[in-house]
């Protein structure tokens, strides 16, 4: 999505989204304007090195419920940073850069690991990923696009 001629367009408090760059076709995401910068669940994250470069591996259950889908992952690290969590803890994250697909517009963003397991949503994108790109219709959900659960389980198989 160029920076000139910037259409926006309407999305709901969550949407599905797509992180092919980490073979994720499907993750539901919250839109959360109180989060600075994304965060996308991940577990047995771990750093290492390739060369020079440092990476990060992590495993990815894109799916809240549903422990049996899981992609293993890895990217080159973009940063490290101490964010705030949801309970108030500061927790030092790996953050990486990813495209992201909402609907047929995409854009690269940077994202957070964290372990989201007890929450509800898998993503959260934040006002960084968002800004200038969409307008959030509270009162909507799945402006984009739905899936019923055995749509969204067949696009893993």
């Amino acid at each position: 999505m160029s920076k000139k001629n910037i259409e926006k367009f309407k999305i709901g408090w969550q949407e599905w989204v797509a992180l092919p760059g980490l073979k994720i076709p499907a993750v539901k995401a919250k839109i959360d304007t109180g989060a600075k910068t994304s965060a996308l669940h991940a577990f047995d994250i771990k750093p290492f090195t390739k060369g020079r470069k440092k990476y990060v591996r992590f495993t990815v259950n894109p799916l809240q419920g549903d422990k049996t889908i899981f992609i293993a992952c890895s990217c080159p690290i973009f940063d490290i940073r101490n964010v705030m969590s949801s309970n108030a803890q500061v927790e030092e994250r790996y953050v990486i850069k990813s495209m992201l697909c909402l609907g047929s517009e995409k854009w690269e963003i940077e994202l957070t690991l964290s372990n989201r397991d007890p929450l509800r949503f898998r993503m959260l994108l934040g006002r960084e990923a968002l800004y200038s790109k969409v307008i959030i219709d509270p009162s909507k959900t799945l402006c984009v696009k739905k899936y019923n659960r055995d749509e969204v389980s067949n696009l893993y198989f």
